[in-house]
């Protein structure tokens, strides 16, 4: 009897679900990695502003875990994106219906490099962001928001938060896993150690933020592709050759500091911009991207 009720124990265990893993969020810089055959250069930023086309996640379960430690949620308002440090809070603007919400980014992507950022299921509903059509959009890091939500976790990172209000522990540098299909760079800088956090911190306090979107005023503006900004007009011409497909050197700016920027477009549609940005990634052209003006 006692073994047959072990059995039944032993069976109803193996039959059961892991328990889902528990979130170690860290804030985390991270090493040079690459992905989809460019590399990206992972950098704190408390006052970025971009534009773009933005994408949804294309994973609806939650579990896995992100580039930070956190555990993904597609219910929740969060964000990947691919060289902002981790977490960061991004007010996202849909440029053609006006709509904004604040989402958090803890994880690395989008794997599109025509996408600037990569949205949950959730921000992309409130955004009205379809999965079947990338939007144009706005992002801008909230630095006060990105702090708040900095503080108390672990750093992965030697430098730490720049944000003075943060306390951190003592740490050493720590190599962490490049996001899925991506490769990270061979080699560390010299005089950096693999280890973990040296010593617990109390566990952070989240960010909380509004389950909604502020509605404003729609500007949809038209896609370009833009390439590199040079010193001379030679150098840009040469690279305008090499992309093709309308792209010419535009100047920038008067006097001494005059510089040539070069431009595709403008483009009627998303699949015109994409194939002018892959043909400029083909050229060698790493830095080209898609925006919107």
């Amino acid at each position: 009897m006692r073994r047959a009720v072990l059995g039944a124990l032993l069976a109803l265990i193996a039959c059961t679900d892991p328990p889902p893993p528990t979130p170690q969020a860290r804030y985390v810089v991270g090493e040079p990695y690459q992905l989809g055959g460019l590399w990206f250069y992972p950098r704190e930023d408390l006052s970025l502003t971009e534009t773009g086309l933005a994408s949804v996640a294309a994973d609806t379960r939650p579990g896995r875990r992100t580039a930070n430690g956190d555990i993904h949620d597609p219910g929740a308002l969060v964000a990947a994106h691919r060289t902002l440090q981790l977490p960061a809070v991004l007010r996202v603007t849909n440029l053609e219906n006006g709509r904004e919400v604040l989402v958090r980014v803890n994880d690395r992507g989008p794997g599109n490099p025509g996408r600037v950022v990569e949205l949950s299921r959730r921000a992309a509903v409130l955004l009205g962001v379809s999965p079947d059509r990338p939007a144009q959009v706005r992002v801008a890091v909230d630095g006060n928001l990105s702090g708040a939500a900095t503080a108390g976790l672990p750093s992965s990172d030697a430098r730490g938060p720049r944000v003075e209000a943060i306390a951190t522990a003592p740490v050493e540098r720590e190599s962490l896993e490049p996001p899925p299909g991506a490769r990270a760079a061979g080699s560390r800088p010299a005089g950096t150690a693999s280890a973990a956090v040296a010593d617990p911190v109390a566990p952070a306090t989240p960010v909380e933020l509004p389950d909604r979107a502020v509605q404003g005023t729609p500007s949809p503006g038209r896609l370009f592709v833009a390439g590199s900004t040079f010193a001379g007009r030679d150098a840009a011409s040469r690279q305008a050759v090499r992309i093709g497909a309308r792209a010419r050197a535009e100047p920038v700016g008067s006097g001494r500091r005059a510089e040539w920027r070069v431009r595709a477009g403008p483009f009627d549609t998303v699949s015109e911009a994409d194939r002018t940005l892959e043909q400029a990634l083909r050229a060698g052209v790493s830095e080209a991207r898609i925006l919107v003006e």
